[in-house]
């Protein structure tokens, strides 16, 4: 499909308008500041020294030729650092999860290889790194766990004393008729899947920096991070300090993708240092610390048993979810980040009033997991949607029918595990998107290319995708705790707009989106609105910008207080105009009376009254326009469908994704444009999830992709031209309607292209059980299928 230019006049309405974004002028012109790109006079670098072992005990550490280097001011072990800070312990507030510590550095034991054990600080990060090869470090190995059920096998050696069983949480779900509708089944279908570990990696690193002042005893923190203000909050009693002498700066982010929506030990360290040292501190992770050492993802072993009659309902869905969590459990969210998210939404879109599942988070010497686009969501819903086009096959039915068959009505919807979809497309999007792939006709076609001897596929895979993550909707995964934000309007003197959000704009583009709700709430020009966020002296307080949750909280709380602006300035244009304030309008930076538009004031003049007017104001109205106001959404769940189209070669086993069309329906569209684009990049990591992406171990728990040589993800050139449509569908209890819709391809994309590759193979009965499917993968199949 063609894609609409973007609008360059002012729209009569910014809300749904191709508005070009208004963040990218610096970033175009070079002027973007990374956390890398900051300096302060007198800064120290760091860097650390990190375990070349998966589960040793430390025997001892020595420092002293390190500390004798020229150049190095500092070098810490953990045994100091303890002394200054404490360790971080993930936790939830359910009774079936374990508290896991994780120490700054660690002491007694390392528990995968990058672990951190003593950090160098000196006057460059060269004489830094100089300094971290010679610290000396003994160690006694110990026996490594690299698989997940070998961790929870009886007698496994412990990673944790205070974690038996090496399992953080096992977690279990029933409706309390499963079993009978199993018994009741005409076919039973199962499978397992291995969903492969993989890596947000984004194109910058993590970074902290600190500076403490010890006139004030204020600490400021600048961290390449999505949630500043909850980093602060998070951070605060680890170093021991108030939040009031705690600054935290998310300056401009090089990506995110969920990794750096944890807290992790260097977020900790590089403050203290800092501290201790009366000096700045600067620490920037390389690559080979961000693949081994930040936070991995996805990594599941699933068993998905479906109950089905011979016509195609399903009747009942069972699961079983095996999280391979490395090491520790990521804080905050926990090591059932994605395991516990993946069980959850094991319903989907499918009307299934039978469900059970059961989930174990598991402790294996690998790096910790953390979330990552889409986190639990991708490889649950990859498990499932393979194995529906699996029965699909077996049944002799199209997948597309057995689908819609099983398809919940557009009306809102209580799941078996009672989360509350309001409402969607589900049917509806699936049929666009058949419509827009001309399916027919693209049968027809795969079967004139089998009979030449190529092998063409397609996939389909409608998602529901969780956004939000305000309190209701990370209940509804599993997660309980109190996710809200606020956001400050204010109109100035001058009549411009200043909104202040705790939402971090790290390349979604907020300083448009919402700037396009303050504008069409006040009548002024997006021009004249600043968006101010990513510093925690100068926003007001949020728990950040993750799970697709901005523009439905950030939005919300941003319409509740220019609302309330709003009839600020609706009263004095009434009482300047001498109207009643329900007859004003305001647009476009003008208060006029409706039906007289020549009776009116610009909204700078207004302003300037309800600072400075005196008696010329309202009775009883403050000399103020600025207001702030929280939001706390009920749950919300976009929907979509990805389709994707291959030719697999025989010969080689190469795959080529000649074709993707994506459906979304994230309700109410603040900017079709950044929609787009969300959806262009949550696809592409979806087909790096299906084709590419995979952190190996070896058996002793050695990281084999530990560069870029070896992980890979797709570039521009083995990702084809996504086509975009969209389907509009208002959430009817969010304010403005809006749904989280920035993982949905993340989601979804996976199974589309690994559901096409097997269909491509048909005439070998292919049937994929893991993820990333690569061309040995496909030979694989294509020779157990000649034989």
């Amino acid at each position: 499909m063609t894609v609409t230019e973007p609008l360059t006049v002012r729209p009569p309405q910014y809300v749904g308008a191709r508005v070009l974004r208004v963040e990218d002028n610096k970033y175009l012109m070079g002027r973007g500041r990374y956390l890398d790109d900051l300096a302060l006079p007198g800064m120290l670098q760091a860097a650390f020294v990190r375990s070349p072992h998966a589960h040793a005990r430390i025997a001892s550490i020595d420092v002293s030729a390190a500390k004798a280097l020229k150049g190095v001011v500092e070098v810490l072990t953990g045994v100091e650092l303890a002394k200054l800070g404490t360790p971080l312990v993930a936790d939830l507030q359910r009774e079936e999860v374990l508290p896991v510590g994780k120490e700054l550095l660690a002491t007694d034991k390392v528990r995968h290889v990058g672990e951190a054990v003593a950090i160098v600080i000196a006057e460059s990060r060269y004489l830094a790194e100089d300094g971290a090869q010679l610290v000396s470090v003994e160690y006694e190995p110990l026996p490594a766990l690299v698989d997940p059920e070998q961790a929870l096998s009886h007698g496994a050696v412990l990673l944790h004393d205070d974690v038996p069983g090496n399992n953080v949480a096992h977690i279990e779900f029933d409706s309390g008729g499963v079993e009978e509708a199993f018994a009741k089944a005409d076919r039973v279908f199962t499978k397992r899947f291995h969903a492969g570990r993989q890596h947000a990696a984004p194109l910058e690193t993590r970074g902290v920096m600190a500076d403490y002042n010890p006139g004030t005893g204020h600490l400021t923190i600048w961290s390449s991070t999505q949630l500043p203000h909850f980093l602060r909050t998070l951070i605060a009693p680890h170093l021991q300090m108030s939040e009031r002498n705690l600054t935290v700066i998310a300056p401009d982010v090089g990506g995110g993708f969920g990794l750096k929506c944890h807290v992790f030990v260097e977020e900790a360290i590089i403050p203290l240092v800092a501290k201790r040292l009366r000096r700045p501190v600067k620490w920037v992770e390389d690559r080979v610390e961000n693949l081994a050492a930040s936070g991995h993802a996805k990594e599941i072993v699933m068993d998905i048993d479906i109950a089905v009659t011979n016509d195609g309902r399903f009747l009942a869905f069972r699961g079983r979810y095996i999280g391979d969590c490395g090491a520790y459990s990521g804080y905050p969210w926990t090591a059932l980040i994605d395991p516990l998210a993946a069980a959850n939404l094991l319903p989907s879109l499918y009307d299934v009033r039978e469900m059970s599942f059961q989930v174990d988070a598991v402790l294996t010497n690998k790096c910790q997991t953390t979330a990552y686009r889409g986190p639990g969501m991708a490889p649950g819903h990859l498990a499932r949607e393979t194995l529906i086009d699996d029965i699909a096959h077996e049944l002799g039915m199209d997948p597309v029918e057995l689908r819609i068959k099983n398809c919940i009505g557009p009306e809102p919807y209580v799941t078996v595990n009672n989360m509350r979809f309001d409402g969607g497309s589900y049917v509806e999007s699936i049929r666009k998107a058949q419509e827009l792939v001309d399916y027919d006709k693209f049968r027809e076609a795969q079967a004139v290319a089998r009979a030449e001897g190529r092998y063409l596929g397609i996939g389909f895979s409608p998602f529901v995708e969780a956004g939000t993550w305000g309190s209701e909707g990370a209940k509804a995964l599993g997660f309980p705790a109190e996710f809200y934000d606020t956001a400050s309007v204010t109109v100035e003197p001058d009549g411009t707009v200043t909104v202040t959000t705790g939402t971090f704009n790290h390349g979604q583009g907020h300083h448009t989106s919402l700037a396009q709700l303050a504008a069409d709430r006040l009548g002024v020009r997006i021009e004249n609105v600043r968006v101010v966020d990513g510093d925690t002296s100068k926003a007001v307080w949020g728990a950040g910008t993750y799970a697709s949750r901005s523009a439905v909280v950030a939005g919300g709380s941003i319409l509740y207080a220019a609302t309330e602006v709003r009839n600020k300035l609706l009263a004095l244009a009434g009482s300047l105009l001498e109207a009643s304030p329900d007859d004003i309008e305001l647009y476009d930076g003008q208060a006029s009376i409706k039906g007289v538009p020549e009776k009116s004031l610009p909204i700078a003049q207004l302003a300037g009254v309800g600072y400075f007017g005196g008696a010329l104001r309202p009775e009883g109205q403050e000399p103020t326009l600025s207001a702030t106001r929280y939001y706390d959404p009920p749950q919300t769940y976009s929907n979509g469908v990805v389709v994707a189209i291959v030719e697999v070669d025989a010969e080689t086993g190469c795959v080529d994704l000649q074709r993707v069309v994506a459906v979304e329906d994230c309700g109410t569209m603040l900017n079709p444009l950044i929609v787009e684009g969300q959806v262009h990049g949550a696809v592409a990591q979806g087909i790096g999830a299906a084709l590419y992406e995979s952190l190996e171990y070896d058996e002793s728990g050695q990281l084999l992709s530990g560069t870029l040589m070896d992980f890979l993800y797709p570039s521009s050139t083995e990702v084809p031209t996504i086509e975009v449509s969209h389907i509009v569908t208002p959430s009817p209890v969010t304010e403005g309607g809006m749904k989280g819709m920035a993982e949905g391809g993340t989601i979804a994309a996976p199974a589309a292209v690994i559901n096409a590759i097997a269909d491509a193979l048909t005439p070998f009965g292919a049937v994929i059980r893991h993820a990333p499917v690569r061309p040995a993968d496909v030979l694989a199949l294509i020779e157990a299928g000649r034989g």
